[in-house]
């Protein structure tokens, strides 16, 4: 028996399906995350913006391309939010939403609409299938800050924590090259009055480059900093949240700072890690946003220096404050998108520029017949000509190439 464990959405996402994939396997089943012919498909679905949940519902067509007899389980985000539009759909047998994943496990046979109520306490999950180049390592699930524009909180319940002691167990079990700590909100971790940093604290005697997932502007201070800087092995890559460059925007949005504090924290992180990778999302059309707020994010940008900007466009989502205020039409959001992504691709060829001639690490993920690749501590992807086996390796960036830097072995 074969199973597809199909993912969308967020590392989080994928952390769970890789225990899902772990459970098949201890079941019996040859399983894959790649689309293929298969006996079982499990979709793990997102909801961040309509069109990840329109693609999450087109998921079913898909799948039904490879064995239209194939028993078909839908879980993750779109179904908590809407389970009527998956199982209405031909070959879905069972819906689920974002708690108990694992239960699918023992509910394999099960059919219908299977939603069960969001707890209180962090939901341990199997020890996900992963390869030994890189482990997304789950920590903390759910959000409390209710962001104007985001559904999640609905979807995901109350912000709840995994114990320090079990995260430690499951890296030195893995034993990957690199461990990237992953959540919903990783800033919000908090298990029994241990933050965040206090985490950090606890990892310093772990051989493996530790990697952090996103974090919010009011997690940087010298004590956060300073506990980065004493693990053993840092990917020094920041991914700060900023959504937009506008004081007033961000207000409107509920994001609990200004554009001046959150630069004030890029400072602070550089102070500490000077060649760090700063990257950040920002949503372009927010339906309060005016054109000056628009060219104070792009000017907020380019102080920034950011190395990388996952930048998207407003998507309106039912259940959210901001989904009664009127929406900006597709022609300007689509205008914005365009300048800010010319912009954000200047600022990633600066700064892979600036590391050229630098001596960096990279972990080996892949090879695609021609070149190695994988991404360097602060986050440049990078292509070495040839087969390298798995490894860290040290190597010289020499030119920029594709959406990264080739590089020479050291």
């Amino acid at each position: 028996m074969k199973a597809v464990v199909f993912t969308l959405g967020c590392k989080v996402n994928s952390c769970e399906s890789a225990s899902l994939m772990r459970g098949l396997e201890e079941l019996g089943y040859e399983v894959s995350e790649e689309l293929s012919f298969a006996d079982l498909y499990i979709i793990n679905t997102c909801a961040v913006t309509k069109e990840a949940e329109k693609k999450s519902r087109q998921a079913v067509a898909r799948v039904r391309k490879f064995n239209k007899n194939a028993k078909i389980i839908i879980t993750g985000c779109a179904s908590q939010n809407n389970p009527q539009s998956f199982i209405d759909k031909e070959g879905v047998t069972l819906v689920t939403g974002t708690e108990y994943k694992d239960k699918i496990l023992s509910n394999l046979d099960k059919t219908g609409i299977e939603i069960d109520n969001h707890t209180l306490d962090y939901k341990e999950s199997l020890t996900p299938k992963t390869s030994k180049t890189r482990a997304y390592i789950k920590i903390q699930d759910g959000c409390n800050n209710f962001c104007s524009y985001c559904i999640i909180p609905y979807l995901r319940g109350r912000s709840r924590s995994r114990s320090p002691l079990s995260i430690k167990r499951e890296i030195e079990l893995l034993k990957p090259l690199e461990a990237v700590l992953t959540a919903i909100n990783l800033t919000a971790y908090n298990y029994g009055g241990q933050t965040l940093t206090d985490l950090i604290k606890s990892l310093t005697d772990l051989n493996v480059r530790i990697r952090l997932g996103s974090l919010e502007e009011n997690i940087i201070t010298d004590e956060f900093l300073t506990a980065l800087k004493n693990l053993k092995d840092f990917a020094p890559h920041f991914h700060l949240s900023l959504q937009s460059g506008s004081s007033d925007t961000l207000k409107a949005m509920n994001r609990r700072y200004t554009a001046e504090e959150f630069l004030k924290s890029i400072k602070l992180i550089r102070s500490y890690f000077p060649n760090a990778g700063v990257t950040t999302d920002i949503i372009v059309g927010f339906p309060t946003e005016t054109e000056e707020n628009f060219n104070e994010t792009l000017e907020f940008v380019k102080k920034a220096k950011f190395s990388d900007v996952h930048c998207f466009p407003y998507s309106a989502r039912e259940g959210t404050k901001s989904y009664k205020l009127k929406d900006l039409s597709s022609d300007v959001k689509k205008q914005r998108l365009d300048a800010l992504i010319d912009l954000k691709n200047q600022l990633k060829r600066e700064f892979i520029d600036s590391n050229l001639g630098n001596t960096l690490e990279f972990v080996v993920e892949e090879y695609d017949g021609e070149y190695t690749l994988g991404y360097t501590e602060n986050y440049i992807k990078v292509y070495l000509k040839g087969e390298l086996k798995e490894g860290k390796y040290k190597v010289k960036l020499i030119a920029p190439y594709c959406d990264g830097a080739l590089v020479e072995l050291i």
